[in-house]
């Protein structure tokens, strides 16, 4: 049942941040334990200027319902390149150093994938290789060659879209050593040519000096990093799963004599919507705007009908209440199916997150 404490946790502290009248000890007290339900340490600070815009891939996650390509991961974040004063050191379009900066990741997050993409340059027609290396250690200027680990070696042939390389390997590293993010090392060279660089490469790499910022946001290389959360680890090693609907091993085909309720007072599913902007979160929650979060309510009356999904133990319950209501309380109303959300917001490092939230829609009640 720990998924619908979740849900109903979720539900009872938006309405209560929501509510008007609250002391602001109770409403900063609701608001941490919300907060931390979320998984996040503390509430990302307001910022006067306006967020940067979200990068097309982390919309589509968004919109696949927070699909996640890498296996067991519940998180993704976007990273662009960090201009530093090594990047005049690569004035060619077929080499540069990319650095991505993951301080911001907490520490119980374990990395399940890193994809970096890359935007294909139309027009080229040559069959070429995309290299990614893991800067292990920088070269020092005319003493000294950088240790370089092959990441990824990637095909290019003529096309449209885009082109992704597997980081996962370098991301781990910089997670578990952050010291030690010196960044990565993209080359493209000629498929089938020894060393030879391309002369026009099938992806875009480095920013040009005639290209405007906005125009090169849209187009300059994107890390996308997946990870799996403590509570979300902590869930799958358990085998814990969403609430469903528990099927009893026998049919009670026979019924007593059913009272008659009023349909308004039987357990069901009731409307709940949470508003970000009530809650005073909506300017670092970027979407949903809110989301129908619903919660469970009703009488479980006896003899419990087949739609109230009672368990074989909640029929006991209510049949020993039926007989003396002192001895136990009735059944309760609760969820028994519920279902995810996905959210889009900027953490404290004014980065992308996409977080995929689980038991946080009630889908299903019954009695228990």
């Amino acid at each position: 049942m720990r998924g619908a404490c979740a849900c109903a946790v979720v539900c009872a502290l938006v309405a209560l941040c929501a509510a008007s009248g609250l002391d602001e000890t109770t409403r900063a007290a609701a608001e941490r334990q919300l907060l931390a339900l979320l998984g996040l340490p503390r509430r990302p600070a307001r910022r006067a200027a306006p967020p940067p815009p979200v990068p097309r891939a982390m919309r589509l996650l968004y919109e696949a319902s927070g699909a996640m390509p890498a296996a067991a991961a519940n998180t993704a974040r976007s990273y662009q390149h960090i201009p530093t004063e090594l990047d005049v050191r690569f004035p060619n379009e077929h080499r540069f150093r990319l650095y991505f900066n993951l301080s911001g990741v907490p520490v119980d997050e374990v990395a399940r994938g890193a994809h970096l993409t890359f935007q294909r340059q139309l027009g080229v027609t040559s069959a070429q290789r995309l290299l990614l290396y893991d800067v292990v250690r920088p070269g020092r200027r005319g003493k000294t060659a950088p240790i370089l680990r092959l990441l990824d070696s990637v095909p290019l042939m003529p096309g449209e879209g885009t082109v992704t390389a597997d980081a996962i390997d370098a991301a781990r590293r910089w997670l578990y050593e952050p010291e030690n993010n010196h960044g990565l090392l993209v080359r493209i060279v000629e498929e089938g040519e020894k060393n030879l660089d391309a002369k026009t490469p099938h992806v875009r790499v480095r920013r040009r000096a005639t290209e405007e910022e906005s125009e090169w946001r849209s187009k300059q290389p994107l890390l996308l990093l997946y990870t799996e959360d403590e509570r979300a680890r902590a869930a799958r090693e358990s085998g814990e799963t969403r609430l469903t609907r528990t099927k009893r091993a026998t049919q009670r085909r026979h019924r007593a004599h059913h009272r008659r309720k009023e349909a308004r007072e039987i357990c069901q599913r009731r409307p709940l919507y949470v508003d970000f902007a009530e809650v005073g979160w909506s300017d670092w929650i970027v979407a949903p705007h809110g989301y129908d979060a619903y919660y469970c309510q009703g009488d479980c009356p006896f003899p419990l009908a087949d739609h109230l999904n009672g368990t074989n133990h909640a029929i006991v319950q209510t049949l020993v209440n039926s007989v003396n209501p002192a001895a136990v309380p009735k059944a309760c109303c609760v969820p028994t199916q519920l279902s995810p959300i996905s959210m889009l917001y900027m953490d404290e490092q004014n980065q992308v997150v996409l977080k995929n939230y689980q038991d946080m829609m009630v889908m299903g009640c019954g009695c228990r």
